[in-house]
């Protein structure tokens, strides 16, 4: 490899990316989607890097029994720790029972986790989130191989739902030498940009065996160049590295190799670890065409300030990313130019200079632009969650008024808020959803009617939909009741409502209110 390559590319970890600055987006998202699969999001347990190498196991042949003889019962020990247990939220902090997994089979459980879907209410994205993080007794196991299944389908939810910093939380927890726990930490660190860590996980793993790409990223990234690209002829020799790797590991140990020649097309899947290399070699792939998860890439400092905010946004949006790391983003300079992306920069940060100010005739002004561009990418719940409690409490009158008792409602607050009216024709009816008690109360539309099923009187009966998980798997009957909250907003009223008095009859009462007034409020109907 050539001297002047080779500090090409040492300058590229010391910044992380040789060309990301100077590209705009990476690769376009036209030549990316030709050679993405059409349908729906790929899930983790599609996307992540083989980073470890699974030897396959060769069982010996039975030995040869003689007839009458007794056969050895495999002793399976049920009793050693499980990393289902692990959590980062004690259970009497989430509301939930200890016992929430009861009887379900750990296979089922992980398998309705995958299913569940995250819906844009905030309300059930929370409750999701919760359920997820929490510390729970571990479900049923039939064997002891399915121990730790749940643990593992939790985190893969928790990155396909694009909350990485928790992930990463929870596995530190977890034993590293389980080359599974390895190879979702090696990842999550690579797209939190700490290519670093990534490899020191590995250098500190002696049991865990990397597969020949992650050991070639790795030498590379700690200097270890002769010793990188002899470890990839070797691979290559005992055909350890797929042919649709081979090209992309050369270019990245010398990319000269791409000099005049035409630029790679991305693999399919794009994993944490061809992440990484494609940006290594020059081609950065626009994360917008990739799993949630690798938006994270985007908010590191090499990155430019269009591209952070692009990134912050879509983890706003989906509800993992504190919404004050967003603001100040937005706030960080003036807006390059106007329209789209730039009418919510200056329209927050006009809004944030009123309200730090306490300027009321400021805030009016301001606030009415700041909803309409905030709520066209679905983001009021972030407005929501830096304004809403403040502004209900300015007394504005007029359209800013309507909208701050609206952001209001969407704020832990909502009770107090709903009391105050001013809410528009449904002031009455999300007061009494803010209440739990609709009684008496008139609905405007087909929507309301259901919801005033829901709350008209306090729930007494489980909903037939449910009647076979209850009391002994409440776990999997809320998650699908909040399949059922999100699908039923969708025009299937009946099963809405039922979800709803699933969460009322659980316990979950401030979560039903808070989707009941967030379904009128936020007109998410599907």
């Amino acid at each position: 490899m050539a001297a002047g390559t080779r500090v090409a590319i040492k300058t590229f970890f010391k910044t992380t990316s040789i060309l990301a600055l100077g590209l705009t987006g990476g690769l376009s998202g036209a030549a990316w989607a030709q050679s993405s699969k059409q349908g729906e999001p790929l899930s983790a347990i599609n996307w992540l890097s083989r980073s470890v190498v699974t030897p396959a196991i060769v069982k010996p042949d039975p030995p040869v029994r003689g007839a009458g003889g007794i056969e050895d019962i495999s002793v399976l020990s049920l009793d050693a720790p499980s990393a289902d247990t692990l959590g980062l939220l004690p259970a009497a902090r989430t509301g939930l029972p200890r016992t929430l997994w009861g009887a379900t089979p750990e296979p089922q459980l992980a398998q309705a986790l995958h299913d569940v879907p995250d819906d844009n209410l905030p309300a059930l994205h929370e409750l999701l989130m919760t359920i997820l993080l929490a510390e729970l007794d571990p479900p049923q196991i039939s064997n002891a191989s399915q121990r730790g299944k749940l643990f593992l389908a939790r985190i893969d939810r928790l990155l396909d739902l694009g909350a990485l910093e928790q992930a990463n939380a929870l596995l530190q927890q977890a034993d590293p030498t389980d080359p599974r726990v390895f190879r979702r930490r090696f990842d999550v660190a690579l797209l939190l940009g700490n290519e670093t860590g990534a490899c020191r996980v590995m250098q500190r793993t002696p049991a865990i065996a990397p597969s020949y790409p992650a050991q070639i990223f790795c030498l590379a990234r700690t200097g270890h160049w002769d010793t990188a690209e002899l470890t990839y002829g070797t691979g290559r020799a005992l055909g350890q590295i797929p042919d649709d790797q081979a090209e992309l590991i050369e270019r990245f140990l010398d990319p000269a190799l791409a000099d005049g020649a035409e630029e790679l097309t991305p693999p399919d899947p794009v994993t944490p670890l061809a992440f990484k290399m494609m940006e290594a070699i020059g081609q950065p792939l626009a994360t917008s065409m990739l799993p949630l998860a690798f938006a994270h890439a985007d908010l590191t400092e090499n990155n430019g300030w269009k591209g952070q905010l692009e990134a912050a946004e879509r983890l706003a949006r989906a509800g993992v990313l504190d919404p004050n790391r967003l603001l100040g983003l937005y706030t960080e300079r003036r807006a390059a130019a106007s329209g789209a992306l730039w009418d919510r920069v200056s329209a927050v940060s006009a809004l944030e200079r009123a309200v730090t100010d306490k300027d009321t005739s400021a805030v009016a002004r301001t606030l009415p632009r700041a909803w309409n561009v905030m709520s066209r990418q679905d983001l009021e719940p972030t407005l929501a969650a830096l304004y809403g409690s403040r502004l209900a409490r300015m007394d504005l009158e007029g359209n800013a008024g309507v909208i701050a008792k609206k952001l209001g409602l969407l704020s832990p607050d909502y009770e107090e808020v709903a009391q105050r009216g001013g809410l528009g024709p449904n002031a009455a009816l999300l007061a009494g959803f803010a209440k739990g008690d609709t009684a008496g109360i008139a609905a405007q539309d087909d929507l309301t009617r259901a919801l005033k099923r829901v709350f008209d009187a306090p729930p007494t009966a489980v909903p037939e939909r449910y009647s076979g998980e209850l009391p002994d798997q409440l776990g999997a009957a809320l998650l699908h009741a909040i399949d059922d909250v999100a699908q039923g907003a969708r025009g299937d009223h009946p099963r809405l409502v039922d979800g709803m008095k699933m969460l009322r009859l659980a316990g979950l009462e401030s979560t039903a209110r808070r989707a009941a007034i967030e379904l009128v409020v936020l007109e998410r109907r599907g």
